[in-house]
């Protein structure tokens, strides 16, 4: 009987993705946070896990290596974040405090998909080696 990665691991691989992505626009905000006129963004992490599960079951592939990958060409579901605190006068909306607190929050996430598949490949390769593993 062959093993199923994807029924095996779930959404976990998905979400890792989509975590990490976030992880880039919040770490962007951060970098950004004293550049005048920057409007930080945030990811809507619902829509871009539908759009992650919807690609996972897309039939479409791509059948020649010059031909572009759609499914990493879709819109990434970043948009700009309503400001939380008043302008300071610069035009920069980033509240470097609550960037790092959502940098976290994503962080512990991201760790525990992390901790869920490892624990899954641990069960799987204990099953392939018969209970040795």
């Amino acid at each position: 009987m062959a093993i199923s990665f994807e029924k095996a691991f779930g959404i976990h691989p998905q979400t890792l993705r989509v975590r990490a992505q976030n992880a880039e626009v919040i770490a962007s905000n951060i970098a950004n946070a004293d550049t005048p006129g920057y409007k930080a963004k945030g990811l809507d992490f619902q829509a871009a896990m539908s759009k992650a599960a919807s690609r996972q079951t897309s039939a479409m592939s791509r059948t020649h290596e010059k031909h572009f990958d759609v499914k990493s060409q879709a819109n990434s579901g970043t948009e700009y974040r309503v400001p939380n605190q008043p302008d300071t006068g610069d035009g920069n909306t980033v509240d470097v405090q609550m960037e790092r607190n959502l940098y976290l929050e994503n962080s512990m996430h991201y760790q525990a998909s992390l901790q869920f598949m490892n624990g899954k490949i641990k069960s799987l390769k204990k099953a392939i080696g018969g209970g040795q593993g």
